[in-house]
């Protein structure tokens, strides 16, 4: 899955990750050597010449005592000399899950080569590769990371895995590796970007706030797909999580023919926007003081939006979940609705396949384009770069990662939380650093991390015009994999490409 977990995220670290940890120690010791090439871009006016490379990123703590390799595939642009300009920028680039792999924001969004999408339909295992038209390597050197136990990024023998499947572990271990890719590569002078992908703005989060801490200025920050308050992602039965599902859930009754018939389709969504913040809002805060009455009104106004039967939202009493919506909005036609980007549709599960946690983790978005993306990644290494990795590639290992992972957060201003929100460390971190700059871009169609939310945790940070003037926000018609979608990838790469312009 691009980014987010098959199934329900938990909290904790079991004993299990120890023995991921020894069969880590292994691989650890028998990393590949790094392996390049010097490659042309042609998807645009000007070629760009570049050389990427294959090769494991040392993660050490403070003692020096290794924690873990961290694969990285950088790509660096080359002047006329043959040799990287220390003054370009540089980004640091990812995925999230916890457990994902970095291949779907490379090879699906903005690396120098992508697997090119058909639509809303499902891929073959032999789709196109092409030089990607919108790729970041015009505006900067990219380097894509595996987070540790991920792809091909390994623990070292002694790592303890709670101490890296964490929030804060996580986040530790890619400022290492980023610090330790800027020493090598000599990159020290080079303006330094982030751009993460669903828990990877988790990580971007984090990062803004320790890479500060520890002396690392950043130039900007790329927020894509955003979720920033952890309750509201993994806690179904919280207010906020209802109200940011309810927009999205318009835009994707509206694109299959159920609401919202001769709208604009923004339009649309800011009336969704509107309606859950002025009338669902009230209805939910109220609980079961609200009233028959005006309860039926508010269920009645809903179905007007979301597509579903008054009475169906009336018997959930207004409190419709992810799963409950892709269940019943295309019910009639025997399919079901995708989740990281609703537009896509599958066929439904047998009667027999009833197991929520599992319905749950069943995508058809996902299941659409990843395997095509990895086959592409594997090819680029092994057959352009020469780079021969081991034979399985974890391009995303939920099970042992995600399953274990402890969300809990030293959060600025508030100490230990078990559920962090993490739109207080952006806030800090702008405060410290306000010449840095902020993108957050999302989708109407993304049920994994919803816009509504994204907005209504930075809207409640309370900063100054001065850095609410250092945040652009872009929204566009597309799913969680913004890049998916053709118009919202050349609509992306037009706004990146002037976020990096600005000053």
């Amino acid at each position: 899955m691009a980014d987010e977990e098959r199934g329900a995220a938990t909290t904790g670290a079991p004993e299990q990750t120890r023995d991921y940890a020894v069969v880590s120690a292994q691989r650890a010791r028998e990393v590949p050597e790094g392996a390049s090439a010097r490659l042309t871009w042609s998807g645009g006016d000007a070629p760009i010449d570049y050389e990427a490379r294959a090769a494991h990123v040392e993660v050490r703590d403070d003692a020096g005592t290794l924690v873990g390799q961290m694969f990285s595939l950088s790509y660096v642009a080359l002047g006329e000399d043959g040799r990287p300009d220390p003054a370009r920028p540089v980004t640091f680039a990812y995925n999230g899950g916890p457990g994902s792999s970095s291949v779907p924001i490379n090879f699906g969004g903005i690396g120098p080569r992508r697997v090119r999408p058909d639509g809303m339909r499902h891929v073959r295992a032999d789709a196109p590769v092409e030089d990607n038209p919108h790729t970041l390597l015009v505006d900067s050197d990219v380097v894509f990371l595996d987070a540790l136990g991920t792809g091909w990024s390994v623990l070292a023998e002694d790592a303890d895995p709670k101490k890296v499947f964490c929030t804060d572990g996580d986040a530790d271990a890619f400022a290492r590796a980023i610090c330790a890719w800027l020493t090598e590569n000599g990159r020290w002078s080079s303006p330094l970007y982030l751009y993460g992908e669903s828990y990877g703005t988790v990580r971007n989060a984090a990062l803004m706030r320790l890479l500060g801490e520890r002396g690392v200025q950043l130039t900007g920050v790329v927020m894509l797909s955003a979720v920033f308050n952890i309750a509201g992602l993994i806690n179904p039965g919280d207010d906020l999580y209802y109200l940011g599902m309810m927009p999205t859930f318009a835009a994707t009754a509206q694109f299959f023919g159920k609401a919202g018939a001769g709208v604009d389709e923004d339009e649309w969504f800011d009336r969704a926007m509107a309606f859950a913040e002025d009338e669902l809002a009230g209805a939910l805060l109220r609980g079961d003081r609200l009233g028959e009455e005006r309860e039926r009104a508010v269920a009645r106004r809903m179905s007007e939006f979301i597509g579903l039967d008054a009475e169906h939202i009336l018997s959930r009493r207004l409190r419709v979940d992810l799963l409950d919506f892709r269940r019943h909005l295309l019910a009639d036609e025997g399919r079901v609705c995708g989740r990281l980007d609703t537009r896509f549709s599958s066929d439904g599960p047998s009667p027999m396949q009833s197991f929520d946690t599992w319905l749950a983790g069943e995508d058809a978005a996902d299941d659409a384009l990843e395997g095509a993306w990895v086959r592409a990644f594997r090819r680029f290494c092994a057959d352009e770069l020469g780079y021969r990795g081991p034979a399985r590639y974890l391009s995303n290992n939920y099970d042992k990662v995600n399953a274990s992972w402890d969300w809990g957060h030293e959060e600025p201003g508030l100490g230990r939380v078990a559920t962090p929100n993490m739109a207080l460390d952006v806030a800090v971190a702008l405060r410290r650093n306000p010449t840095c700059k902020l993108a957050i871009i999302g989708g109407r169609y993304d049920a994994a991390t919803t816009w509504w939310n994204v907005v209504h945790d930075m809207s409640h940070q309370f900063l100054s015009d001065e850095l609410k003037g250092r945040v652009s926000w872009y929204r566009y018609g597309c799913g969680h994999m913004a890049y998916v979608d053709a118009d919202a990838l050349a609509a992306m790469g037009r706004d990146v490409h002037e976020f990096y312009g600005k000053r």
